[in-house]
């Protein structure tokens, strides 16, 4: 189920109780002007919600309501810090014992539901709703919240707002104490008013006073709004003056941006998340989770060589650790620096991280060095790794039948891409993978037969279409041959050098001299090296010059 709209024609209530009549799972996106936030639900019930440009208030919640303390949440949070892809730090403090799941429920609780009141109040702006979609993994905690009880919660406070915003504009403002009434008289504070009053000293804003009392910055403003209209609290016109910020404070702009940062980078909304990091750099240059994070960033987004600068700098900083390690060697990989790449993994599996992906990613590596019995050994101790029940992925079996056939044991090549046919029958490079192998044996019509299935499959492999294009170009078959190089670039223009040197050479038989040239010059492009193509360039320089 997918639907989206706008916030001035059905109002954010209204959506999720539709959702929640449907009990539809999925995240439910609102944005307004540059707010954005995201509502989860499972069969119909909230399970998560975030507003993505507010700072995370469940650390304020534990320390101040004394459910952990603040040393045991500064050793998680640094934890944390040198690794974006660690638990949550509160899943930390849980796993370690110095939080109990209970209380982190609640309070999770208390986060969604202040998220989603306050979303309630937003009037314009667009909704999406996209079924499926789940929260990430590293949340805190997820919770089960019927939405009829946040509806009319939510209805309530919204009326409430609107009166409590004349006289508590916002949380920044500050407060002070006016004319308390004598003692013993009739309309006098009362005990929830007093921890309010106590730290009333007019410097604190209203933020600063959820945060110390552990609580939402809607019981802090309407106990404000309550004792301002009996003339016992004013507010300040001027605002403190602002603190001299140390680098590393948790109040400091760089942890607001990285703040920030993590919820737009959790979220998948890279492009946010990588400008709020790199805000987090112009406070704090070398930040160890600013640095990781945009390493992460930049590798998924395919620039290796500014990912790689990222993680030497925090390298320095902070130190190696095995995710650190495994984005490096990721890295040096993407750049062909494999023997390097090699070198990070070797480093990775010294910190005693028993993660069977190591020998995997090892024998990828080692497959592109052309060392196909390590490869295949490598591949070896992966399976070995697994748990017994457990299946290997189809980049296993794509990569494991091409180092069996590196390593001349092609009768293993065969077995190998049977069974990863038979757990992945739709997996394109395990079919391109064991064509190669049969083509090799002399079975060329088999081979074709298993490329025409992988082109046929979605996510084609280029590498089907250049495949093909060989074949029918041994067979005499021009045509064919060329619609097949032809789509195998357009699916990967980074494919190779030889397939444009031959896509070229079709051009020049056909007598189109000029995109010969341009495909013969993407080919020297990809490989300086290849004298072919410098031969064919010049021959068709002198020819053009004669």
């Amino acid at each position: 189920m997918g639907i989206e709209g706008a916030l001035t024609e059905v109002g954010l209530a209204d959506i999720c109780q539709l959702l929640a009549m449907g009990r539809k799972t999925g995240r439910l996106s609102i944005t307004d002007r540059s707010n954005f936030a995201h509502i989860y639900f499972e069969d119909g019930l909230v399970i998560h919600a975030v507003i993505l440009n507010r700072p995370d208030r469940l650390a304020d919640l534990l320390v101040g309501n004394k459910v952990v303390d603040p040393a045991a949440l500064g050793r998680a949070r640094a934890k944390r810090s040198g690794d974006p892809g660690e638990r949550h730090y509160a899943r930390i403090l849980v796993d370690e014992g110095d939080l109990r799941a209970q209380d982190l429920e609640r309070y999770v609780a208390v986060t969604v539901e202040e998220a989603v009141y306050r979303l309630f109040m937003w009037e314009e702006g667009s909704f999406n709703f996209r079924g499926g979609v789940t929260p990430d993994a590293h949340i805190p905690a997820q919770v089960h919240i019927p939405v009829q009880n946040l509806l009319l919660e939510g209805a309530r406070r919204a009326d409430e707002w609107t009166q409590i915003r004349q006289v508590v504009p916002s949380d920044q403002a500050i407060f002070r104490l006016a004319e308390l009434p004598p003692e013993g008289a009739e309309e006098a504070p009362t005990p929830e008013h007093r921890p309010v009053l106590d730290l009333l000293d007019g410097r604190r804003t209203v933020d600063e006073i959820v945060r110390t009392l552990g609580t939402v910055e809607f019981e802090v403003s309407r106990i404000l709004f309550e004792m301002a209209r009996e003339g016992w609290v004013a507010r300040e016109v001027e605002e403190a003056p602002k603190k001299k910020v140390e680098v590393g404070d948790a109040d400091s702009p760089a942890q607001g941006h990285l703040e920030l940062a993590r919820a737009f980078h959790d979220s998948g909304m890279l492009e946010e998340a990588e400008r709020e990091l790199n805000q987090v750099l112009e406070h704090r240059a070398s930040d160890p989770e600013a640095r990781d994070r945009l390493a992460s960033i930049a590798l998924r987004t395919k620039r290796p060589a500014e990912a790689l600068a990222h993680l030497d700098v925090v390298g320095e900083v902070a130190g190696p650790s095995y995710p650190r390690l495994r984005n490096r060697a990721l890295a040096l990989e993407l750049l062909h620096r494999y023997p390097e790449a090699l070198e990070a993994l070797g480093q990775a599996a010294e910190l005693g991280v028993n993660d069977p992906e190591l020998p995997l990613a090892s024998g990828m590596i080692l497959l592109k060095l052309g060392r196909g019995s390590e490869a295949l050994e490598s591949f070896h101790r992966y399976r070995k790794a697994l748990p017994a029940e457990e299946v290997p992925g189809a980049r296993y079996f794509a990569f494991a039948v091409l180092a069996a056939e590196m390593a001349g044991r092609a009768e293993e090549a065969l077995e190998l891409g049977r069974e990863g046919l038979s757990r992945h029958p739709s997996s394109g490079p395990i079919l391109v993978n064991l064509g190669v192998v049969l083509e090799r044996r002399g079975e060329p019509t088999t081979a074709e037969a298993l490329y025409l299935r992988a082109v046929g499959e979605s996510g084609t492999p280029p590498q089907a279409h250049r495949n093909l294009g060989d074949l029918a170009l041994r067979r005499g078959d021009r045509a064919s041959a060329r619609a097949h190089y032809e789509r195998a670039v357009r699916l990967n223009p980074e494919l190779g050098d030889e397939v444009f040197l031959r896509l070229g050479t079709l051009f020049y038989e056909d007598g189109d001299m000029d995109a010969a040239r341009a495909l013969w010059r993407r080919a020297l492009k990809l490989n300086p090296d290849n004298e072919v193509v410098r031969t064919n360039l010049g021959l068709v320089a002198a020819a053009a010059g004669a």
